[in-house]
């Protein structure tokens, strides 16, 4: 959501002001700041990660405030806006420098979301003081979530802020006064990254991730102020980037690890304890930031099962992501496809078969739906200059349709199809034509979603009213086109009913995606079933996989 820019205390507006700005920043800059990508790897994404951990920052902080609506209670705190914005950074962090700013948010979180942080208040500390302990705090976390932190580097810049502006921070100085000197002090630093390593020297270039930070600090300055920074170009290579065509076998490409492995993890302190020094045994570029149960973990490895293993050692991790370098530079060095199809799919078996017909897959597993960032990613990683997306289901509409419209903004033609079902997407993914033109794919694309009922079967948690009655805690559900219409006792009973109802109205085509623990004799009985009553109509089923529903049905 944007905010107009204009000068602000530091309150909880000021929190949103600063996050759309920065936002906006990094979008302008993201393209410019991945070409500079050389360090720790030349992976081109540190620009596109800065920005997508923002843009989940930024969600996490406008649905947080779009919240408070108790009219009694007044308008939401600054503690409660900047808590919302760091956890949601930390939520979304993507890559080494992703979550390292996420840990930069934490700490300045930590200062001004404590209780007795209140600028409005003399007791709580005056504006530009209590700021320019939150940057100091910032830094301090970040350096302390960095296994081995290197000089010239996102560090160095987020370590010169925090002086800068606890030099600044004077009993007398605003925050504005403060975030502004921040800024400069991180712009001088980031001048001089390309001295302190060897591989920003070679290339001739600043650090990338140094200088996301920096337009994230000249957005607090704006925010505070209301003045804009001066428009500064991104220092560009001087020479050409490393983007090796035929890389090593393992992806070592610059005798570094092969993999990066980024996940969620639910862990106590005294666990991720231990797993910051296995982890660190395994690879490099090990960051861990978060607490209070809560961390991401991001390392790069040659044994991405080994570095998984560790978490669930640890704790409970999920949102695991694992990304080859070598695939990755692969991506960035090949022409653009003229189309591909982007679908979010609720089993990894469903993400295997949406794959081999060749679309990019998402997947969505039980509570924990994609976000936009993720869409724009898996946008971004089809490589396509056109591109269909298959959102899967009626909660995904929002996100499909912003990571499009920042999608088209990077000059990527988009058409999102409405698709309620992944068995719609199904439908959809097997008219794909992508010989023909844009728009008569999108459109048949389209009418092969729309001509398919969808049902789903799953299993009640509790009791609870629904469109055919009340359900108990255990009872099989048997959802049409979103609505329970069947309640019943057993899933075979359940799904012959649910069933009969979907080809009273007729059906040519019968699709039936199994979760992981159906046995394979109910696909043999709902196929019999089907053929008994109905012999003009065929059947096909696929496994599901992990984190699939009980049963999906389809037909069209």
């Amino acid at each position: 959501m944007a905010h107009e820019p204009g000068p602000h205390t530091l309150d909880a507006e000021a929190v949103r002001t600063w996050s759309s700005l920065a936002l906006a920043a990094l979008g302008r800059a993201r393209e410019d700041i991945d070409a500079i990508n050389v360090y720790p790897v030349a992976d081109a994404d540190t620009g596109t990660n800065l920005y997508l951990t923002a843009e989940a920052a930024d969600r996490a902080l406008d649905e947080s405030l779009a919240g408070v609506t108790d009219p009694t209670a007044g308008p939401a705190s600054l503690a409660e806006a900047v808590r919302a914005y760091a956890h949601g950074a930390l939520i979304g962090a993507r890559g080494n420098s992703g979550t390292i700013l996420a840990q930069l948010l934490r700490g300045v979180a930590d200062v001004l979301g404590a209780e007795d942080a209140d600028p409005a208040d003399p007791a709580g500390g005056a504006p530009g003081p209590l700021l320019a302990r939150a940057l100091t705090r910032a830094a301090e976390e970040a350096y302390r979530a960095v296994a081995h932190p290197v000089e010239g580097t996102m560090l160095t810049v987020a370590g010169a802020a925090a002086r800068a502006g606890a030099a600044a921070g004077t009993a007398a100085a605003t925050a504005a006064d403060v975030a502004r000197a921040a800024y400069d002090g991180a712009r001088a630093a980031l001048a001089e990254t390309t001295g302190q390593l060897p591989a920003l020297g070679k290339a001739g270039v600043v650090d990338a991730g140094g200088c996301g930070l920096v337009a994230v600090l000249g957005a607090l300055w704006q925010a505070l102020s209301g003045q804009e920074p001066a428009a500064e170009p991104v220092r560009g290579p001087a020479v050409p980037l490393p983007v090796p065509l035929d890389p090593e076998p393992c992806g070592q490409e610059q005798g570094g690890p092969a993999y990066e492995v980024v996940y969620l993890l639910e862990a106590s302190d005294e666990a991720v304890a231990g797993l910051r020094c296995g982890l660190d045994l395994l690879g490099d570029s090990l960051v861990v930031v978060g607490g209070d149960g809560l961390w991401n973990v991001h390392v790069h490895v040659d044994d991405p099962g080994a570095a998984v293993e560790a978490g669930v050692e640890a704790g409970r991790p999920h949102r695991i992501r694992i990304t080859h370098f070598g695939d990755q530079r692969r991506r960035a060095a090949a022409p653009r496809a003229q189309r591909a199809v982007v679908a979010v799919v609720p089993g990894e078996g469903l993400a295997a078969l949406c794959g081999e017909a060749g679309a990019t897959t998402v997947l969505a597993r039980p509570g924990e739906q994609p976000a936009a960032a993720e869409l724009l990613d898996a946008v971004r990683r089809a490589h396509a200059r056109e591109v269909v997306l298959l959102p899967g289901g009626p909660e995904l509409r929002a996100a499909a349709a912003a990571a499009a419209e920042q999608a088209r903004a990077e000059g990527v033609r988009v058409a999102v199809i409405p698709t309620r079902s992944a068995v719609q997407g199904l439908a959809a993914l097997a008219v794909h034509d992508p010989e023909g033109s844009f728009d008569e794919d999108v459109v048949a694309m389209t009418a092969a979603a729309g001509a398919t009922r969808y049902g789903e079967l799953a299993v009640a948690e509790s009791e609870s009213f629904t469109s055919a009655g009340i359900c108990q805690a255990g009872d099989v559900l048997g959802l049409i086109d979103g609505d329970v219409a069947v309640i019943g006792a057993g899933l075979p009973e359940t799904a012959e009913a649910v069933l009969e109802r979907m080809l009273g109205s007729g059906g040519e085509l019968v699709t039936l995606v199994l979760g992981p623990e159906v046995p394979d004799t109910l696909a043999a009985r709902l196929e019999a079933y089907v053929q008994h009553g109905h012999l003009a109509v065929d059947t096909v089923t696929y496994r599901g996989g992990r984190w699939s529903a009980p049963l999906l049905i389809g037909v069209e």
